[in-house]
């Protein structure tokens, strides 16, 4: 693991050590890593949102494809 250090203004500073102390972290660079693992999640998905949105049209899906789909995994789950 690498270190990064970061400046913030007090009014910052006292609010990642509240967050810290609220929700159970044990450091601030805890707490300051889970917002980072968020953000890469909200990033990826955009990505994969964009990427639906950007591509063609696909076939409706309804009760029958959901049907199907719950068959085929419960056939490969029976082996």
């Amino acid at each position: 693991m690498t270190t990064m250090n970061i400046s913030l203004p007090d009014s910052l500073k006292s609010f990642v050590d509240e967050q810290v102390d609220l929700r159970g972290y044990g450091t601030s660079s805890e707490y300051v890593r889970e917002l980072i693992r968020k953000d890469q999640d909200r990033t990826r998905l955009r990505g994969l949102l964009l990427k639906g949105a950007e591509s063609a049209p696909g076939k409706p899906v309804d009760k029958a494809y959901f049907d199907d789909l719950r068959n085929r995994v419960h056939r490969r789950a029976a082996g």
